[in-house]
């Protein structure tokens, strides 16, 4: 609307500017003075396509502009118009002439759905290079990012596009696929659900084993996107041994800590949605002791980041009624880690490069401290 008021108040000038042109030439037949456009101009115009005013609001040159002024202006408010550049010097009346000349370059600035169908045209291309294949790719993931725009994704049919390069023999275009379907998965349950009947997640899953790490990164990132607050798409997570998928990268010590921040990281939300979905039976594999003491473990990681992760992981865990208190301590020796973690913050602390962040981890583990008692104290009260 904004965009169609902008063309009407360029083409009520230009039309009045046009008009007393015309009365001008009537008045003067001289070769002389006001113009529009060079022959040159007006055969680059022929050239351009024609854009339809009423989806992006351009249009293809300014006699199409004027056609349009004189079908849809007001006779009253042209003639005010008119007037108003009748009183105008034949150097403003140039000057006016470029300004709308300019305003309608920036006005004919392509639309996020006009650059996404470039992109998507070219990634069904299958004679594309590589090089322009990746940037196609990295347009789409740029213009994914507004959610209005991620919504359009599927309509312009780029997403069932997307997803067909997680097949692609090269790992960079997988990964930038992946990465494009998290970005526009993100907190968007229209993309999820439409991703998801789209058949991605198990190859995305199948993706997080890959040998190169950033794929498998991206890959990860993409599956979280797809399963937070979705339980339609942990419930396929599930059936598709997602529980095994993260125990393997959790416990595995030889694996990058990047992809195992992810890992814990999504153990931690799923379950926090657990939490917050208390009719839904909780899964076994949540108290399984060898999976338990793999995340505890995490915490001695010389990467304090991955320790903050576990953390919070180890807290949703511990909200749990099914995970047990005494397995905790006495299997997974969470009060010794916890100890450990506190003498550790400690002596960051008295570091000034990491004494914020170390005071910020140390008031987490505190938390995680008070809840691990407080489950220990129930079962003492319980037994006693």
């Amino acid at each position: 609307m904004e965009l169609r008021s902008s063309w009407m108040l360029i083409a009520l000038t230009a039309t009045a500017i046009m008009l007393t042109a015309v009365t001008a030439d009537r008045t003067n037949n001289k070769s002389g003075g006001l113009y529009w456009s060079t022959a040159e101009e007006e055969a680059q115009a022929q050239l351009q396509p024609r854009v339809d005013d009423s989806a992006d609001g351009g249009f293809s040159s300014l006699d199409s502009m004027l056609q349009w002024a004189l079908g849809h202006s007001d006779p009253d408010q042209l003639k005010e118009a008119a007037k108003e550049v009748q009183g105008l010097s034949p150097s403003d009346l140039n000057k006016k002439r470029l300004e709308i000349k300019q305003l309608m370059e920036e006005l004919k600035t392509p639309s996020d759905a006009q650059l996404m169908k470039v992109a998507i045209l070219d990634l069904k291309n299958s004679s594309l290079s590589l090089e322009d294949r990746h940037r196609a790719l990295e347009e789409l993931l740029e213009l994914v990012e507004p959610i209005d725009n991620a919504n359009d994704l599927n309509k312009l049919g780029g997403l069932a596009v997307v997803i067909g390069e997680l097949d692609h023999s090269d790992s960079e275009t997988r990964k930038m696929a992946a990465w494009i379907i998290g970005k526009a998965s993100q907190n968007n349950p229209l993309v999820q659900k439409q991703v998801l009947e789209l058949g991605a997640l198990s190859k995305l899953m199948e993706m997080v084993k890959s040998s190169s790490v950033e794929e498998a990164i991206k890959a990860i990132y993409a599956v979280s996107a797809l399963l937070r607050n979705n339980m339609a798409g942990q419930e396929m997570f599930y059936e598709e041994a997602g529980e095994k998928l993260l125990q393997d990268i959790v416990s595995d010590s030889s694996i990058g800590n990047r992809l195992r921040i992810r890992a814990v990281v999504l153990l931690g939300d799923l379950a926090e949605f657990q939490l917050g979905n208390t009719e839904k039976d909780e899964l076994p594999f949540f108290s399984n002791r060898i999976f338990l003491k793999s995340v505890i473990d995490l915490t001695s990681a010389v990467d304090l980041h991955l320790q903050e992760k576990a953390l919070i992981a180890i807290k949703n865990l511990l909200r749990l009624k099914t995970t047990e208190a005494l397995v905790f301590k006495d299997f997974c020796g969470l009060d010794v880690a916890l100890e450990r973690m506190r003498q550790q913050l400690q002596d960051l602390m008295v570091e000034e490069y990491h004494k914020d962040y170390a005071m910020d981890v140390e008031s987490l583990r505190n938390e995680v401290q008070l809840i691990f008692q407080r489950k220990l104290e129930k079962v003492t009260r319980m037994t006693a």
